[in-house]
């Protein structure tokens, strides 16, 4: 399988979007409303290859390990960068904070315990709830990421990138719990 079919080159463009989505908050003087709409399309793009990388991936026969692996790789440096940089622009703050180092722990956590369980040769696959979670961070992230700018279009647009902020953090605990139950005979047996 070619290391360059287009369901991999999806997946480099999202990664390769990162740099390009939080340059938007760290060159100086910014964010302003432009940067933040310029990194809210940036993103917008990305976070919609991460349906497309898979779709196509299974409609060509196009999987590969190097998909399987890079995927759900590219979604947490999305993700967790983002989040990042939400909270040095002071777009999540307080309370919610704690929502983001939920996202941000229990990525580390489930991805250590999947290469804990690939050296067992043990599968773990995605469940549907742990894809509703991923698409619950990338749309509270989308809101967050255009935040103040988005208010002009849409009155609360950052109250909204909260409370779905706060969804996905709960539904990462649970898939989180899930995978860690799924995992844990394995674990023991050890």
């Amino acid at each position: 399988m070619s290391a360059f079919n287009l369901p991999n080159i999806l997946t480099y463009g999202r990664i390769a979007a990162v740099p390009a989505v939080v340059a938007c908050f760290t060159l100086p003087d910014l964010p302003t409303d432009t940067s933040r709409w310029v990194a809210f399309w940036l993103f917008t793009v990305a976070a919609i290859t991460d349906f497309f990388d898979g779709y196509l991936a299974r409609a060509w026969h196009q999987q590969s390990a190097l998909g399987r692996m890079l995927d759900p790789i590219a979604d947490k440096l999305l993700v967790a960068s983002l989040l990042l940089v939400l909270v040095d622009a002071r777009t999540i703050q307080g309370v919610t904070v704690i929502a983001a180092v939920i996202i941000l722990c229990r990525e580390i956590l489930v991805s250590g315990l999947r290469e804990f369980l690939a050296d067992l040769r043990v599968s773990v696959p995605v469940s549907w709830l742990a894809k509703c979670k991923t698409t619950a961070q990338l749309i509270a992230v989308g809101f967050l990421v255009v935040g103040p700018a988005g208010e002009h279009v849409l009155p609360h647009t950052v109250d909204i990138g909260v409370i779905l902020l706060w969804i996905a953090a709960l539904l990462t605990l649970y898939t989180g719990w899930d995978y860690f139950r799924a995992g844990i005979r394995h674990l023991l047996e050890e």
